[in-house]
């Protein structure tokens, strides 16, 4: 996997005179044969997702069956079964714009949006509404008030990549708005390179075949990785899964640290450790207290590789704040026996110890902490860079350990040069607003960031100034907002505070498949293919660069739906012919920018020589033949050992902190004087944790990563009928908990606090702890009347504060809920239907 995996590039600002033009060609309807004269009407199509390399099975032009490729693991991915309904249910068929925008945009009422019904315009009518009103907000009001959003997975093939393509009409069309930073890894992304000098949530892990060989110990901390590897960001490889099927038959000790029994801890048989939800460093404080105080701690290691040991024995020691961090301190906060703590602390010690953190644990307040405290705990005992030692950070996503290929690697559509564009020219580089600092992951470069998961404050105070990364960010006043391949209303924290933000400014434009909650609050939507109704290709494994395949088009758009790169290219023509030409290369078309994106890595592997394994054939040949190639990896990627090159040599092979060694002290950190991010790994108490819970709402909320959903992908299929309770989604609640509210397995209970309400289908079980609910993140937000989330959305009742000014990442895992038996009539799902005035 590329190291820019989240990264948009740069984009500025400028645009002239705006014509319209009176038709556009790809306004017409569309025939197959116009599209692909190769359609399959019945047979089978190789395809692509990020839950695999997918076969499809065609009859009369329709999709019949969706299985896998081939089958490498014991556990089957249901994900992989469900293509039909991805193309076929809960459609945006024809473009549609809110009625009171289509009225008068000057005077939309924004505080309808989500409220009224849609009107269906003709696609060319739709063209020339974005068009004209994004210029005419730009000219007004200046790129600051165009917001390209687009937070949210990408299609998972290289031309169709649906973020990149909006930012790519964005840049040649005048500029936008962008973003720091994910709701994924906010905290983690930008405290690590501080700590280790690069990100680790986003890169190769050590080997799974030298973890296998020399490990004694696995832990797996906060993070089910049999649920996440059922996807990946690009196409799955599938071979994670496949070494966790290894893992559970070889003679490693497995601990798994986590207030649930998750799947992963059942299918390996690991010993369960359950501290208290947001106090895993006060758990790891006192192990490292611990540790030295049997002396089992590798002081030649911390003497050579890290900067800063000292400062924080203090810390430990309570020198500055007179509290000693020791296991009788940790044991209270973290709810474990002191045994427990010292016991694990030795067995890390005594023994090759791969510690594979997830990221939920940096998903919470203070969150740039854990990630943090991991490193200087493994530093500590000695074993980062060694063969089955150490941690990391990406096991659990996207099959982070699995052997790098070596093969032709596939490039993709970029988001054009940085800078300012007339006419569809570069013309130079914008005074850009460069104020989000440290390690910008999404877009920075933009005239104008913010970090993402401060979206909502955004919109609601514009001018307000944040400290973030060392550095001051002015926000922007958003006024029109572009969104293509997410599904913000539903990912963002806080849902009802978020609408209230989402009605501000005057328009929401939405490139959409599916009427997803996002879409129906938004003022235009625009009708967009699957990716099983367009031609693209893609790569297998984000780490592993495993299959090169082709993603063939199995079935006719349904309706007036267009494919993201004909839309943008048609509102580029409504700008002129140099924007258009601009946008699309002079004019090439998906096909052959595929061909374009295949060639390059065929010349790759010609470079390789004739003793290179695995030829690629000419494109014709490939994708006449609809199969995937696949490369074989190498003895060197089998044997690699993450950080081994620095601790061969931690001077040639410095890492990237500003001391080029792991600091556990960090100067620049310290420099901020931030009040909630110290210069060396600490303890904070969370906003709301089980330490401070109150009658009024006692339980602590997860709300991990759903085992069936891409976060709200696939949420409107039918494979919702195999876990939903009652219609509802599932919440996981402890059975002395539900014994003492008088709920019973399949019970529809209400969740709330004073941020929202939802209600859930309650699952009994004492696989999570007392005191603790899950209620994964995911569900498709249904709103009544009275604010009631009919479905369960957990972001209805999650914090929207930032970890620190550090980071200011999210904190969807820190929140308090109560819980209570629904007796009343239970109201209608309604979330996957179409809107008033839309059709299904």
């Amino acid at each position: 996997m590329s190291l820019d995996r989240r990264k948009f590039l740069k984009i500025g600002a400028g645009l002239s005179f705006l014509p319209l033009v009176p038709s556009l060609v790809s306004g017409k309807t569309v025939q197959a044969s116009s599209i692909n004269s190769g359609l399959v009407r019945n047979g089978t199509v190789i395809t692509a997702a990020h839950w695999g390399i997918l076969k499809l099975t065609i009859k009369d032009g329709k999709i019949t069956k969706s299985e896998p490729w081939e089958k490498i693991t014991n556990n089957d991915n249901p994900l992989q079964h469900y293509t039909a309904d991805m193309v076929y249910k809960s459609r945006v068929k024809y473009p549609y714009v809110r009625k009171s925008y289509l009225a008068n945009p000057n005077n939309p009422k924004p505080e309808l949006r989500g409220k009224e019904e849609f009107v269906r315009v003709s696609y060319d009518q739709a063209i020339k509404l974005i068009a004209r009103e994004l210029k005419k907000t730009r000219d007004s009001k200046g790129v600051q008030a165009i917001f390209g959003g687009s937070y949210g997975w990408y299609s998972s093939g290289r031309v169709h990549n649906t973020r990149v393509l909006l930012h790519r009409f964005l840049n040649v069309t005048g500029g936008f708005v962008g973003v720091s930073g994910d709701y994924s890894t906010g905290a983690s992304q930008v405290i690590m390179p501080y700590v280790m000098g690069s990100l680790e949530v986003y890169e190769q892990q050590t080997s799974w075949e030298s973890i296998l060989k020399n490990s004694k110990i696995v832990v797996i901390w906060g993070s089910d990785p049999l649920s996440t590897l059922r996807i990946a960001w690009g196409v799955n490889d599938q071979r994670g899964l496949q070494y966790f099927d290894k893992l559970r038959d070889s003679d490693i000790k497995v601990i798994c640290i986590d207030p649930v029994r998750t799947q992963t801890c059942k299918y390996l048989k690991a010993e369960l450790i359950s501290p208290r939800p947001n106090t895993d460093v006060a758990m790891m404080l006192g192990m490292a207290s611990h540790l030295i105080s049997v002396n089992k701690v590798n002081y030649e290691f911390l003497d050579t590789y890290t900067v800063g040991f000292a400062k924080f024995k203090d810390y430990l020691d309570g020198k500055s704040d007179g509290v000693k961090k020791d296991t009788a301190w940790a044991s209270k906060i973290c709810g474990l026996d002191e045994k427990v703590i010292k016991s694990l602390a030795e067995q890390f010690y005594d023994n090759p110890t791969m510690i594979m953190s997830g990221w939920g644990m940096q998903r919470a307040h203070h969150g740039e902490q854990p990630h943090w405290m991991i490193a200087t705990l493994s530093a500590m005992l000695g074993q980062i860079g060694t063969p089955g030692g150490g941690f990391g950070l990406s096991y659990h996503y996207s099959n982070g350990g699995v052997p790098t290929c070596k093969g032709g690697v596939l490039g993709g559509i970029t988001a054009g040069s940085v800078g300012i564009w007339k006419n569809g020219k570069f013309v130079g580089m914008p005074k850009a607003n460069q104020a989000s600092g440290g390690p910008a992951w999404l877009q920075q470069g933009t005239s104008y960031t913010f970090p993402l998961a401060r979206i909502a404050d955004v919109l609601q105070n514009p001018g307000k100034t944040i400290k973030h990364n060392g550095k001051t960010v002015k926000y922007p006043k958003i006024d029109f907002i572009y969104w293509a391949g997410g599904n913000p209303i539903v990912h963002h924290q806080n849902t009802n505070n978020f609408v209230k933000a989402w009605r501000k400014p005057r328009t929401v434009v939405v490139n959409e498949i599916y009427w997803t909650p996002t879409a129906k609050m938004a003022d235009i939507v625009m009708p967009a293919t699957s990716s099983y109704e367009r031609d693209d290709i893609a790569m297998t494994g984000d780490y592993s660069n495993m299959h090169i395949t082709p993603m063939k088009q199995a079935v006719l758009p349904e309706g007036e739906s267009r494919d993201d790169y004909t839309i943008f290219a048609d509102l580029c023509k409504v700008y002129g012919q140099k924007v258009y030409d601009a946008y699309t290369d002079g004019g090439k078309t998906p096909m052959q920018l595929i061909k374009e994106y295949y060639d390059s890595a065929y010349k790759q592997t010609q470079a390789y020589g004739a003793e290179f394994a695995t030829p690629m054939p000419v494109f014709e040949e490939f994708w006449a033949k609809n199969e995937p190639i696949k490369f074989d990896e190498t003895m060197e990627s089998i044997e690699w050992v993450r950080h081994a090159e620095f601790i061969e040599d931690p001077i040639l092979n410095a890492l990237g902190t500003e001391s080029g060694l792991i600091e556990i002290y960090s100067k620049s950190i310290e420099k901020y004087k931030y009040k909630d991010c110290k210069p060396h790994p600490a303890w904070f108490e969370p906003a709301e944790y089980l330490g401070n819970a109150t009658p009024e709402a006692p339980f602590h909320l997860l709300t991990n990563h759903p085992a069936n959903r891409l976060h709200s992908q696939l949420c409107h299929t039918s494979l919702r009928d195999e876990y939903a309770v009652n219609g509802r989604e599932p919440i996981l609640i402890n059975k002395a908990d539900a014994k003492k509210l008088g709920i019973k397995d399949g019970d529809v209970v209400r969740v709330f606090n004073k941020r929202g309400q939802v209600l859930a289908g309650a699952v009994v079980s004492n696989d999570i702890m007392p005191g603790v609910v899950r209620l994964c993140e995911g569900a498709w937000y249904d709103p009544d009347d009275n604010g009631l989330c009919k479905y369960g959305s957990a972001n209805c009742l999650t914090l929207d504060l930032p970890t620190s000014e550090l980071a200011n990442g999210n904190i969807s895992h820190t929140g308090l809920v109560n819980i209570e038996k629904f007796t009343g009539e239970l109201p209608e799902v309604t979330a996957f239907s179409a809107p008033k005035g839309a059709e299904n």
